[in-house]
């Protein structure tokens, strides 16, 4: 795609945003809502939207080569990423729920389910490769010390009498019996020659005979194949299977592929250029305009000074440095302005003792005011729209685009570099500020000097020498227990000891799943479904990778600080955990029980394992502090086989870890259980903010599961492997059992075979069959579990509450059937 096709995609999604600010506009000064349909619509409207929008603006950012307006775009993604999860918040509050299902938006909006994914910005990774690149190298080579000291360790390791002689004995009886098999496959090969020789010399046909019979064989055989290919080419056309190289990229996507990595690189070039124009039209501004900022600055102070003069008859005191100088004083205001002000505050000083009994007397009455709205906002129980933290960035950017871009002429700049002229207005108001500091030296010094030879005022010099001391209470400063250790250090000292781990390569796309297509269906029947595994993946960028990837959205967004995944083994919860490391190169530290066993024992090393992991979590971030089996640090009783590993250590620090992560702090503390109903369940709940229950695959997850699990353990999909059968039949189990039997059946020699033997159901069912299943047991008990948690009560009662309200309509429409027919008669 060239640069004017990106263009023209940049304006059509501008205009997408500004009619859907104006909705927003709208929809935030109307009346309060108490349908919850139409507000949820609402919602989910704005949300869908904003998606679309958040797609193509990340799309333009990775592609876009120009670099000012790649700051433009960066600034609008912040805040389009922030609204989205706004909105979201908004919609869980509403629902009572995590997951929604917005069929019917997406019918009107004529979109499909997919185009619900959450898009992860790729500028998460590629905006700190080199700082990625050099942690890696240094986990790379401690991680290669460490286990070259455990391969010595283990080469050392003795074994006993009884260890050995079991050793040998199972050696020497797998020797025996691969004789014994090796010399019964001889005897029954001879036995076959044997057979076949003795049918040879009974068997004694014509030639013509023979040719025939061959002949007969050979277009049955040509004819079957000729058979089998139309009619493989008939489903084609009725586009009832997938041709053959469906999957394979077409020569012109791997060209776009090419050119979109060759604009990468002109990024590059293009923002170093813009870096380095950025200092040169510096300097230019400095020299050629810097004497001239100066004599008007001097000249605005000193016409302030004669106005100041003029009128109160003395000369004003200079603003601190602290309150910003002499830009306080021109900021939007005239002299008679600021004069007026000056005068107000000396006369708000003198009538202070006779506001005071006024001002209580305020008090009373607003408190009462105050009552009586909240009197008038319970009666109306309304729902209106919360103001956002974002929507005035997404508008900044908005106007950003429409002042400077959208009626800009660029048929001159075809290769899509800098304007120096836009550099020039940044840089003029940075050199403008630099002067005035020094600007500001100045004239303190002649306003004295003007005041000690003009006013004689001695009083005003003893008030500007004195500096009032502020009382401020005394904060309690938190004891830093490596005051004089080095970041690198510390970073070394968590990889050895085991708590700093290398998260795998494993993309969020990877986590496979399908949409729930009867998620309304089931709701309207008052049933609760099951979440879909691509809802999963939704939760997970959302409430993970997008606060941790973006520092503006992690601010100023609803802070999600600790996250559970609950659910079955198997489902996939660790390679969620390494998805979101791997999308927003997150640091991983693993803190569950079974790592920290036996590390820094008793309080004061507790405390400094909490330091060190938190204090390179915070000067390294973004970071993931992975706690697997979650529910033992939560134990209602410690089984005796785990008192030794201590689980419960981190159960009373734990609240005290989640107050002292702040906003700024792009830290998130992620969770994984498979029983959380061993865990105490208020202490459980109040330690992780957001729960997700991944359920097992359904029937449309597992029919997507295994046709990429085949795939990528090198097999062939064919007609003769019925893979509506094979999920079908699989219903019960996970991910993890889906990939252990493809390992088990598709091995180097089977793979060779694939093109004489294809695969078929029935090869995949027997490693099945040696796995445990997820039973519903097990599935209901997590589903009772997760209707006691906080959001799950509420969840019941909204429900209940709704039931209630549909019975008592039916009554009364039921009362007014009968009134009617009574009056018939």
């Amino acid at each position: 795609m060239s640069n004017s096709i990106y263009n023209k995609m940049w304006v059509e999604t501008h205009e997408d945003l500004h009619y859907l600010l104006t909705q927003e506009i709208t929809a935030q000064g109307a009346k309060p809502q108490t349908d919850r349909m139409i507000i949820f619509q609402m919602l989910t409207t704005f949300y869908i939207k904003y998606v679309q929008i958040f797609r193509n603006m990340e799309c333009l950012y990775d592609q876009i080569v120009h670099p000012q307006k790649r700051r433009v775009i960066h600034h609008v993604l912040d805040g389009i990423m922030g609204r989205i999860l706004e909105l979201k918040n908004e919609m869980v509050k509403l629902e009572f729920s995590e997951f929604h299902y917005c069929d019917d938006v997406l019918q009107d909006l004529k979109l499909t389910p997919e185009d619900l994914e959450i898009p992860i910005p790729r500028y998460f990774v590629k905006d700190k490769l080199k700082v990625l690149k050099a942690r890696e190298n240094i986990l790379a080579r401690i991680l290669s010390q460490n286990g070259t000291q455990v391969e010595q360790e283990r080469s050392i390791k003795l074994l006993t009498l009884e260890e050995a002689i079991q050793i040998i004995q199972i050696s020497e009886r797998a020797r025996q019996g691969r004789l014994r098999a090796k010399f019964m496959l001889e005897i029954r090969m001879e036995e076959e020659k044997e057979r076949l020789a003795k049918h040879r010399v009974a068997s004694t046909w014509a030639p013509e005979m023979a040719a025939t019979c061959i002949q007969k064989i050979w277009r049955g055989y040509s004819q079957r194949k000729l058979t089998k290919k139309e009619r493989a080419e008939e489903m084609i056309f009725l586009e009832m299977v997938q041709p053959p190289n469906f999957q394979k990229l077409s020569p012109a996507q791997l060209q776009a592929q090419k050119i979109a990595l060759q604009r990468n690189v002109v990024q590059e070039v293009h923002e170093v250029e813009y870096q380095e124009a950025l200092l040169t039209i510096k300097e230019q501004v400095r020299a050629v305009e810097g004497l001239d900022i100066q004599e008007t600055l001097q000249e605005q102070i000193r016409q302030w000074f004669i106005e100041c003069r003029n009128t109160t008859g003395k000369f004003p005191d200079y603003p601190d440095v602290e309150k910003g100088g002499s830009a306080v004083i021109f900021a939007s205001k005239t002299p008679q302005e600021v004069l007026q002000e000056l005068a107000a505050q000396q006369e708000k000083k003198k009538a202070k003792k006779e506001k005071k009994g006024k001002d209580e007397k305020k008090k009373q009455k607003k408190k009462k005011k105050k009552k009586g709205k909240a009197n008038k906002e319970e009666e109306e129980d309304g729902w209106k729209m919360v103001q956002s933290n974002f929507l005035s960035t997404v508008a900044e950017g908005q106007n950003t685009y429409e002042v400077i871009w959208q009626n800009r002429n660029e048929q001159m700049n075809f290769s899509q570099k800098h304007v120096d002229e836009l550099i020039k207005e940044e840089k003029r108001k940075e050199v403008e500020e630099e002067i005035r500091v020094q600007v500001d030296e100045l004239m303190r010094q002649e306003l004295k000097n003007l005041k000690l030879t003009v006013d004689r005022d001695k009083s005003t010099k003893k008030k500007g020498g004195k500096k009032k001391k502020s009382k401020k209470g005394k904060k309690k400063k938190v004891k830093d227990l490596t005051v004089n250790r080095t970041i690198d250090s510390l970073y070394e000292e968590l990889i050895r000891e085991g708590l700093l781990i290398r998260p795998r390569n494993v993309r969020l796309s990877d986590f496979i799943g399908e949409y729930n297509y009867l998620g309304t269906t089931l709701r309207q029947t008052d049933i609760e479904p099951m979440p879909s595994l691509l809802d999963v993946r939704q939760l997970i960028a959302l409430y993970g990778i997008l606060p941790l990837g973006s520092q503006a959205v992690h601010e100023n967004a609803p802070l999600v600080k600790s996250l559970l995944l609950a659910g079955p083994s198997g489902v996939g919860k660790e390679m969620l955990i390494h998805a979101l490391c791997t999308e927003t190169g997150a640091n991983l530290f693993n803190l569950s029980p079974h790592n920290t066993a036996g590390k820094y024992p008793g309080k004061i090393g507790l405390q400094m394992m909490i330091h060190l992991v938190f204090k390179v979590a915070r000067l390294l971030q973004p970071s993931v502090v992975w706690i697997d089996n979650a529910e033992k640090m939560f134990y209602k009783k410690v089984p005796k086989m785990e008192k030794e590993l201590e689980p419960k250590r981190l159960k009373k620090s734990f609240p005290k870890i989640l107050k002292s992560i702040k906003a700024g702090d792009r830290v998130l503390i992620v969770g994984t259980t498979q029983r959380p109903f061993d865990a105490e369940l208020k202490s459980f709940c109040r330690g992780f903010q957001k729960i997700v229950l991944i359920p097992r695959p359904d029937y449309t997850s597992r029919f997507v599961l295994w046709q990429n699990i085949i795939q990528q353990n090198g097999g062939i999909l064919t007609s003769s492997l019925d893979l509506s059968s094979l999920a079908k039949v699989t219903d019960g189990y996970t991910q993890g059992h889906f990939s252990q039997a493809a390992k088990y059946v598709l091995t180097e020699h089977r793979i060779k075979q694939l093109h004489t033997k294809p695969l078929t159901a029935v090869e995949f069912i027997a490693p099945l069959t040696k796995q445990d299943p997820v039973y519903k047991e097990e599935e209901e008990s997590l589903k009772d579990w997760y209707a006691k948690t906080p959001l799950g009560k509420k969840r019941m009662k909204a429900s209940k509450e709704q039931g209630n309200k549909e019975g008592r309509e039916k009554r009364t429409k039921g009362n007014k059937v009968k009134k009617k027919g009574k009056n018939t008669k």
